[in-house]
């Protein structure tokens, strides 16, 4: 049983989602001493200040360096709250911890299937059927990563492609440097006012026909769903990959996730 008085125990997180500072905090409270992987100096500073927290800003290149980590910091646990879409951070630390056997515990914010009949759940990004695409307006909010080659595809298939990116130096560059002309680029933060979506805006000065996204769980998600729900658009969204190791402790609410870190403490 975990003792909240004298922990000498060092928690892991990494978190590219809004998810991380408040799991974060829990663990604070409970006298853990955590480590926190961000990709962006922007992402490190949702969290606040605190002496038993060390923010780690940068991407892990390799499961070498995951295991290095774990080693140098004395990692007791490792919580992999990273966004549902990067499957190569959660496969590399899941061997890291399988390796050198270190507990490891996934947080997925809940998946909500919507039975809407202007929202399509599709295995992949290219999966809208091209023979419906012709001169129809389609708004890619995928981020930046795989922007360029799924433009490219849906130029290809003869539709007017948009884009929405967060404003990182990073999502900029590679939307400026895509294939997307640079009118058709929206450089904008996910609204938070649901009285006055700027996505909806957007949305009506392109005439966007189909917008596609990927099922993360954001509030930038259920921005898009709520824009759509009750239109003329038509929303796709991208089912999330799965890792196929079925033994992994994945959990869906912040209680469960800190229960069960203390039960292995």
């Amino acid at each position: 049983m975990h003792n909240s008085e004298n922990c000498h125990e060092n928690v892991w997180i990494l978190s590219g989602t809004s998810d991380g500072p408040a799991i974060v905090n829990k663990l604070l409270k409970l006298n853990y001493v955590v480590f926190v992987s961000v990709v962006t100096y922007k992402a490190s500073k949702a969290y606040t200040k605190n002496p038993k927290l060390h923010i780690i800003t940068g991407k892990l290149k390799n499961l070498s360096e995951i295991i290095n980590f774990i080693k140098k910091n004395k990692i007791t646990h490792v919580v992999d709250a990273t966004h549902p879409f990067a499957l190569i951070i959660s496969k590399n630390l899941n061997e890291a911890c399988k390796k050198i056997k270190k507990p490891l515990f996934t947080f997925e914010r809940k998946s909500e299937i919507k039975s809407f009949k202007n929202f399509h759940y599709i295995s992949g990004l290219k999966d809208i059927k091209s023979e419906s695409l012709v001169n129809k307006n389609i708004l890619l909010a995928i981020g930046s990563r795989l922007l360029n080659q799924t433009a490219s595809y849906y130029l290809s298939c003869g539709a007017n492609v948009f884009t929405r990116v967060i404003p990182t130096h990073e999502s900029i560059s590679q939307a400026f440097g895509s294939c997307i002309k640079n009118s058709n680029i929206a450089i904008l933060e996910p609204s938070k006012d649901k009285g006055n979506l700027l996505e909806k805006k957007l949305c009506d000065y392109w005439k966007i026909d189909y917008i596609l996204c990927r099922d993360s769980g954001s509030y930038s998600q259920m921005n898009w769903e709520e824009i759509v729900y009750g239109s003329d658009m038509e929303l796709f969204l991208v089912n999330r990959p799965k890792l196929k190791d079925k033994n992994l402790d994945i959990f869906f609410d912040y209680d469960s996730l800190i229960n069960q870190i203390t039960k292995k403490s």
